[in-house]
């Protein structure tokens, strides 16, 4: 080599080389990679761990340890390849279902204070997007609903990746997985042994997901029993076969108008924060029914349902059954069962119901009997709506007044009147008018727009329980009021909430109890009912007895008839 050569520059190093160019790439592969797997562990983990009622969702219920998860790395080390990714796959999935099942829980008890029950809640769902679409309108609800079900195929597709990321992980590292599976489950054998929890009812040692699974099993046997004995039960009834000549005696030329009010139930007379707002509306209108020569009695029944679906406490009350999930509904309707209507109408009343948020067509009013049904097409209402409810009740009623009870000349009547201005969100609410100026409802339009937002109310759940409370005053001031106007010597009203609001406004330890009242002018219809201990005024009291709102219909019957004369 020449001189030359020797001292020329050495040319710089190369930073282009193939290794200097991969190694960042494989740096943000790894980085990747064990993002993935730590989020995977997270969501397998989170699952595992959802509790499913709402008091136990807290930061705690997650810092917990599955044995879920340590069997399940168990029986991923002991198969084979293909099986084993199968396997994942499949628990995955199934994981993910199980997840969405404690989701339905969570909105179950949000709303109806109650889990979602496998057997006989599907219906339910069909329901709630109708009440979606009376909310925010079709195309609305039906583009939530595609959102919820996207989201729920992601969360069993997640899940299932997630397991079979891990199954691969656990057999690339199996030493590590080993001792870390050892060290592990030592740790939740002394947990479990000394009954650590960090949540109350939640054990650090869990093995909630395993429970959950055997209590849903126990519960779908259970409710497919309980659903063949309500079948049975359904035909039997000691007043099918009863004639008209030997119903309702007690109440002969009498007319007779129930009238459920939306969400109104017993914590609205004594929880602290509603009472201000109904007791003074309850104590007034004693004396106003008082002063028209009406006399009243209340207690409480025990709805079947909670915090919505109020179709099940209707059936109830009229059918002497408890029908608490859909499935024994649909039953209910599709039978030949005697209901409190339909023993009005045997008895030569006329009968006439009143569902104001009716749309369309219902056909279940033929199971209970009624001969006409007034609804939102047929009722003449010209007003706005007050979001859900589609009228105002006083429009409601002054509508019953105009087309059926003020009419001259009829017969005898049993209505039932649904009341809907205390459905839920409680904002716009109407407030009352002289009756005089009711007409067509177009005096509510400047109500409805001055009212209100739902949006404004939601942001504060105080706000919420004031406006409700507001509702029920409203609701029971128009009853009230329509009685005391129009009431004849004649007329026995009975009116009664359907069931408690959600548990945004009564909270998950509320009962299922509600108030009921009987009102009228005729001392010999309360006399009647005197053995039943009920309280004087429309406010029952703690005392006050409790019934099951399915035994009303043939105690009703029963006091009423020919067996009740002694009394």
């Amino acid at each position: 080599m020449s001189l030359l050569t020797r001292l020329r520059p050495s040319p710089p190093a190369r930073t282009d080389t193939p290794d200097a160019e991969a190694a960042p790439r494989r740096t943000w592969r790894i980085v990747l990679s064990r993002t993935l797997t730590v989020l995977s562990v997270a969501l397998i983990f989170a699952a595992l761990l959802l509790p499913n009622t709402l008091g136990q969702v807290t930061p705690g219920a997650f810092l917990r340890v599955p044995v879920e998860a340590l069997v399940a790395v168990a029986i991923v080390l002991v198969l084979p390849g293909r099986v084993r990714g199968a396997v994942a796959v499949a628990g995955g999935a199934a994981l993910g279902l199980l997840t969405l099942v404690k989701a339905l829980d969570l909105g179950f008890w949000s709303f109806l204070n109650r889990q979602f029950d496998l057997v006989a809640d599907w219906g339910l769902l069909d329901d709630g997007l109708g009440v979606l679409e009376d909310s925010i309108g079709k195309a609305g609800a039906r583009a939530a609903a595609a959102g919820v079900i996207v989201l729920a195929l992601a969360l069993v597709a997640l899940l299932a990746l997630a397991a079979l990321r891990l199954s691969r992980v656990v057999a690339r590292h199996r030493t590590a997985t080993v001792r870390s599976g050892l060290a592990l489950t030592a740790a939740w054998v002394a947990l479990a042994t000394l009954g650590a929890q960090m949540v109350p009812g939640l054990p650090v040692a869990s093995r909630s997901e395993t429970t959950f699974v055997q209590d849903r099993i126990g519960l779908i046997r259970t409710g497919l029993r309980e659903q063949r004995a309500f079948e049975r039960a359904v035909q039997v009834d000691g007043y099918r076969d009863t004639p008209g000549n030997q119903l309702l005696t007690g109440l002969a030329g009498k007319d007779v108008v129930v009238s459920f009010i939306e969400s109104y139930g017993r914590s609205a007379i004594e929880d602290p924060a509603l009472s201000p707002y109904v007791t003074p509306v309850l104590a007034d209108g004693t004396k106003q029914l008082a002063a028209a020569g009406f006399a009243t009695r209340s207690a409480w029944l025990t709805s079947p349902t909670f915090g919505g679906y109020s179709w099940l406490a209707h059936s109830t009350f009229q059918s002497g059954l408890s029908i608490d999930n859909q499935m024994r509904y649909l039953s209910l309707v599709s039978s030949e069962r005697f209901t409190l209507t339909g023993a009005f109408k045997r008895a030569g009343w006329d009968t006439v119901g009143v569902e104001p948020d009716n749309t369309y067509a219902w056909p279940e009013g033929d199971f209970y009997g009624y001969r006409r049904v007034w609804d939102s097409r047929t009722l003449g209402y010209k007003g706005p709506n007050f979001s859900w409810s589609r009228m105002p009740d006083q429009y409601t009623l002054a509508a019953f007044q105009r087309n059926e009870y003020g009419k001259k000349g009829r017969s005898p009547m049993f209505a039932e009147v649904t009341l809907t201005s205390s459905h839920t969100p409680w904002a716009p609410l109407p407030q009352m008018v002289d009756w005089d100026a009711v007409g067509d409802g177009s005096v509510f339009t400047a109500q409805a727009a001055a009212g209100q937002s739902p949006d404004e109310v939601w942001k504060d759940p105080k706000r919420v329980r004031a406006e409700y409370a507001k509702s029920i005053a409203y609701s029971v001031s128009a009853l009230t009021s329509w009685a005391q106007k129009y009431g004849d010597d004649n007329l026995v009203l009975i009116f009664l909430g359907d069931h408690q609001p959600a548990p945004i406004v009564v909270g998950d330890k509320a009962s299922h109890d509600v108030p009921v009242t009987i009102v009228a002018k005729d001392p010999k219809v309360l006399d009647r009912i005197a053995s039943w201990g009920w309280q004087d005024g429309l406010k029952p009291g703690p005392q006050a007895p409790v019934w099951p709102m399915d035994a009303f219909r043939d105690r009703f019957l029963t006091t009423f008839g020919p067996q009740g004369e002694s009394h």
